[in-house]
């Protein structure tokens, strides 16, 4: 059974491509002796002749993919595009470094374990950078013996 004719004139119709054009298995003999457009549009309203759905693309993959970079997975070698200075925001990272460290000779005044002399020092020093972290202030403050002893607390345990 020859069906080009009407498949290529029902995608016209239906305005799809011909792959997409659907013809009702129990209805061909009918479909075939449709011979003009107006006999096909009767068949199309029928629901003997049908456009098939358009494939999509599926999500699945892109899906589990963002669920596993969610968890930190898929960050190797060979997904980096630039280099480490660019993926890390260097102003961010400063931001944060000296957050923690200003905060930390505040508590230090506050608690006069230091000097205000002494946290103006450090105050500057942190603002240039010389410190690398929070336990690199303590290493310097015992190195230089800048520490206060509160009443009863020793010097160990006083940071």
């Amino acid at each position: 059974m020859n069906l080009k004719s009407q498949k290529r004139i029902s995608a016209s119709i239906l305005k799809v491509g011909r792959n997409r054009v659907f013809f009702d298995p129990a209805r061909l003999p009918e479909i075939k002796e449709a011979i003009t457009r107006g006999d096909l549009k009767k068949l199309i309203a029928d629901l003997a002749i049908q456009a098939k759905q358009e494939n999509g693309t599926s999500r699945f993959r892109i899906r589990k993919n963002l669920k596993q970079k969610k968890k930190g997975r898929r960050k190797g070698q060979g997904s980096r595009k630039g280099t480490a200075k660019t993926r890390s925001h260097g102003k961010r990272k400063w931001i944060n470094l000296i957050r923690v460290q200003r905060d930390f000779i505040k508590e230090l005044r506050d608690k006069n374990l230091v000097t205000k002399a002494t946290y103006h020092d450090l105050y500057g020093k942190t603002k240039g950078g010389m410190f690398r972290s929070k336990r690199h202030i303590k290493l310097y403050l015992e190195e230089h013996k800048l520490i206060q002893n509160a009443k009863t607390k020793t010097q160990g345990s006083s940071i």
